[in-house]
Protein backbone atom coordinates (compact mmCIF):
# COMPACT_ATOMS: atom_id res chain seq x y z
CA UNK A 1 0.00 0.00 0.00
CA UNK A 2 2.48 2.31 1.04
CA UNK A 3 4.63 0.94 -2.46
CA UNK A 4 1.18 2.60 -4.20
CA UNK A 5 0.95 5.30 -2.44
CA UNK A 6 4.72 6.71 -2.78
CA UNK A 7 4.43 5.74 -6.78
CA UNK A 8 1.31 7.80 -6.85
CA UNK A 9 2.73 10.74 -5.57
CA UNK A 10 5.63 10.28 -7.74
CA UNK A 11 3.90 10.17 -10.45
CA UNK A 12 1.85 13.39 -9.28
CA UNK A 13 5.40 15.48 -8.86
CA UNK A 14 6.68 14.23 -11.80
CA UNK A 15 3.06 15.59 -14.10
CA UNK A 16 2.87 18.72 -12.13
CA UNK A 17 6.79 19.52 -12.98
CA UNK A 18 6.11 18.94 -16.06
CA UNK A 19 2.92 21.12 -16.34
CA UNK A 20 4.84 23.85 -15.03
CA UNK A 21 7.47 23.25 -17.79
CA UNK A 22 4.95 23.05 -20.48
CA UNK A 23 3.48 26.37 -18.90
CA UNK A 24 6.35 28.68 -19.02
CA UNK A 25 7.62 28.11 -22.23
CA UNK A 26 4.66 29.78 -24.11
CA UNK A 27 4.83 32.85 -21.64
CA UNK A 28 8.31 32.86 -22.26
CA UNK A 29 7.69 32.99 -26.29
CA UNK A 30 4.92 35.69 -25.95
CA UNK A 31 7.28 37.42 -23.61
CA UNK A 32 10.17 37.40 -26.29
CA UNK A 33 7.71 38.23 -29.27
CA UNK A 34 6.69 41.53 -27.17
CA UNK A 35 10.35 42.32 -26.16
CA UNK A 36 11.28 42.11 -30.09
CA UNK A 37 9.37 44.94 -31.30
CA UNK A 38 10.07 47.09 -28.07
CA UNK A 39 13.50 46.59 -28.60
CA UNK A 40 13.35 47.24 -32.88
CA UNK A 41 10.95 49.83 -32.75
CA UNK A 42 12.80 52.91 -31.06
CA UNK A 43 15.45 52.38 -34.22
CA UNK A 44 12.57 53.46 -36.40
CA UNK A 45 10.52 55.75 -34.89
CA UNK A 46 11.91 56.42 -31.33
CA UNK A 47 8.64 55.35 -29.99
CA UNK A 48 7.68 52.44 -28.12
CA UNK A 49 4.64 52.28 -30.29
CA UNK A 50 4.79 49.63 -32.66
CA UNK A 51 1.90 51.96 -35.04
CA UNK A 52 4.04 54.63 -35.07
CA UNK A 53 6.45 53.88 -38.05
CA UNK A 54 3.15 53.62 -39.92
CA UNK A 55 2.15 56.71 -39.20
CA UNK A 56 5.19 58.31 -40.54
CA UNK A 57 4.87 56.80 -44.13
CA UNK A 58 2.48 58.90 -45.78
CA UNK A 59 6.08 61.62 -45.37
CA UNK A 60 7.48 59.68 -47.94
CA UNK A 61 5.04 61.31 -50.42
CA UNK A 62 5.84 65.34 -49.61
CA UNK A 63 6.90 67.14 -53.04
CA UNK A 64 9.52 69.28 -51.92
CA UNK A 65 9.28 71.01 -55.25
CA UNK A 66 6.34 71.37 -54.66
CA UNK A 67 5.78 73.04 -51.68
CA UNK A 68 9.15 74.95 -52.29
CA UNK A 69 6.87 76.58 -55.53
CA UNK A 70 3.89 77.03 -53.12
CA UNK A 71 5.30 78.96 -50.26
CA UNK A 72 6.95 81.43 -53.29
CA UNK A 73 2.81 82.50 -54.51
CA UNK A 74 1.65 82.51 -50.78
CA UNK A 75 4.35 84.64 -49.20
CA UNK A 76 6.89 87.58 -50.19
CA UNK A 77 10.80 86.77 -50.87
CA UNK A 78 13.21 88.19 -53.06
CA UNK A 79 14.40 86.42 -55.94
CA UNK A 80 15.94 83.41 -55.25
CA UNK A 81 18.72 81.46 -56.94
CA UNK A 82 18.45 77.16 -57.25
CA UNK A 83 21.47 75.71 -56.13
CA UNK A 84 20.95 72.35 -56.67
CA UNK A 85 19.22 71.53 -60.50
CA UNK A 86 22.23 73.25 -61.83
CA UNK A 87 25.35 71.72 -62.09
CA UNK A 88 27.05 75.02 -62.64
CA UNK A 89 25.99 76.28 -59.00
CA UNK A 90 27.29 72.54 -57.54
CA UNK A 91 30.71 74.84 -55.89
CA UNK A 92 28.19 77.57 -54.71
CA UNK A 93 25.93 74.48 -53.02
CA UNK A 94 29.68 73.18 -51.49
CA UNK A 95 30.73 76.54 -50.46
CA UNK A 96 27.45 77.69 -48.71
CA UNK A 97 26.35 74.08 -47.13
CA UNK A 98 29.60 71.94 -47.10
CA UNK A 99 28.72 68.54 -46.19
CA UNK A 100 25.01 68.62 -47.52
CA UNK A 101 25.97 67.47 -50.53
CA UNK A 102 27.34 64.28 -49.26
CA UNK A 103 24.72 62.92 -47.18
CA UNK A 104 22.27 60.68 -48.99
CA UNK A 105 19.08 62.15 -50.26
CA UNK A 106 15.91 61.57 -51.44
CA UNK A 107 15.17 65.42 -52.53
CA UNK A 108 17.12 68.44 -51.81
CA UNK A 109 16.73 71.94 -52.91
CA UNK A 110 18.60 75.03 -51.79
CA UNK A 111 17.40 78.71 -53.40
CA UNK A 112 19.76 81.61 -52.12
CA UNK A 113 19.11 85.40 -52.45
CA UNK A 114 20.35 86.43 -56.09
CA UNK A 115 21.18 89.52 -54.33
CA UNK A 116 23.96 89.19 -51.30
CA UNK A 117 22.12 92.31 -49.76
CA UNK A 118 18.56 91.17 -49.36
CA UNK A 119 17.47 88.69 -46.73
CA UNK A 120 15.97 85.37 -47.99
CA UNK A 121 16.82 81.66 -48.08
CA UNK A 122 15.17 78.09 -48.28
CA UNK A 123 16.90 74.78 -48.20
CA UNK A 124 14.69 71.54 -48.12
CA UNK A 125 15.81 68.29 -48.29
CA UNK A 126 14.41 64.97 -47.57
CA UNK A 127 17.24 62.54 -46.40
CA UNK A 128 16.96 58.90 -46.80
CA UNK A 129 18.68 58.01 -43.51
CA UNK A 130 17.20 59.48 -40.01
CA UNK A 131 20.97 59.50 -38.85
CA UNK A 132 21.79 62.28 -40.92
CA UNK A 133 18.50 64.74 -40.01
CA UNK A 134 20.74 66.22 -37.12
CA UNK A 135 23.76 66.58 -39.52
CA UNK A 136 21.38 68.53 -41.93
CA UNK A 137 20.40 70.59 -39.22
CA UNK A 138 24.20 71.41 -37.67
CA UNK A 139 24.85 72.21 -41.47
CA UNK A 140 21.81 74.22 -41.52
CA UNK A 141 23.10 75.78 -38.27
CA UNK A 142 26.38 76.70 -39.28
CA UNK A 143 25.19 78.16 -42.78
CA UNK A 144 23.12 81.09 -39.67
CA UNK A 145 26.58 81.18 -37.80
CA UNK A 146 28.10 82.11 -40.84
CA UNK A 147 26.07 84.91 -42.08
CA UNK A 148 25.77 86.17 -38.91
CA UNK A 149 29.11 85.88 -37.74
CA UNK A 150 30.45 86.87 -34.59
CA UNK A 151 32.57 89.76 -32.57
CA UNK A 152 35.42 88.53 -34.12
CA UNK A 153 34.14 87.63 -37.47
CA UNK A 154 31.87 89.99 -39.65
CA UNK A 155 28.94 87.71 -40.77
CA UNK A 156 28.98 86.76 -44.41
CA UNK A 157 25.89 88.31 -44.71
CA UNK A 158 28.20 91.58 -44.16
CA UNK A 159 25.91 94.31 -44.09
CA UNK A 160 24.25 95.37 -40.72
CA UNK A 161 20.64 94.99 -41.85
CA UNK A 162 21.01 91.89 -43.50
CA UNK A 163 22.89 90.09 -40.46
CA UNK A 164 20.35 91.25 -38.55
CA UNK A 165 17.46 89.76 -40.89
CA UNK A 166 19.69 86.38 -40.79
CA UNK A 167 19.84 86.58 -36.67
CA UNK A 168 16.25 87.14 -36.38
CA UNK A 169 14.38 85.54 -38.85
CA UNK A 170 16.43 82.43 -39.60
CA UNK A 171 14.25 78.86 -38.55
CA UNK A 172 15.27 75.42 -39.20
CA UNK A 173 12.54 72.74 -38.94
CA UNK A 174 12.26 68.99 -39.08
CA UNK A 175 9.85 66.27 -39.29
CA UNK A 176 11.22 62.48 -40.11
CA UNK A 177 13.49 62.38 -42.66
CA UNK A 178 12.89 66.54 -43.86
CA UNK A 179 14.66 68.99 -42.54
CA UNK A 180 14.11 72.93 -43.65
CA UNK A 181 15.86 76.08 -43.24
CA UNK A 182 13.89 79.14 -43.92
CA UNK A 183 15.30 82.58 -43.91
CA UNK A 184 13.49 85.79 -43.89
CA UNK A 185 10.67 88.48 -43.82
CA UNK A 186 8.15 84.82 -44.26
CA UNK A 187 10.15 82.73 -42.69
CA UNK A 188 8.04 81.64 -39.75
CA UNK A 189 4.83 81.02 -42.00
CA UNK A 190 7.46 79.23 -44.12
CA UNK A 191 8.12 76.95 -41.36
CA UNK A 192 3.75 76.99 -39.70
CA UNK A 193 3.44 75.89 -43.98
CA UNK A 194 6.09 72.63 -43.55
CA UNK A 195 4.48 71.79 -40.32
CA UNK A 196 1.06 71.58 -41.71
CA UNK A 197 2.83 69.28 -44.58
CA UNK A 198 3.28 66.38 -41.52
CA UNK A 199 -0.38 66.80 -39.62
Amino acid sequence: MKKKFFTLLLALILSLSLAACGGNSPSQDSNSDTTTPEVNTPDISGSPDVSAPEEEQPQADVDLTAFYNTLREEHTWPELMDLTNDASMTELLDAYYPGLSELPAKQCGVYIAAISAAVGEIALVELENTEDVQKAEEIFQARIDYQVGDDANPGGAWYPETIEGWKNNSYIASNGNYVMLAVGDSAAEAVASFDQLFE
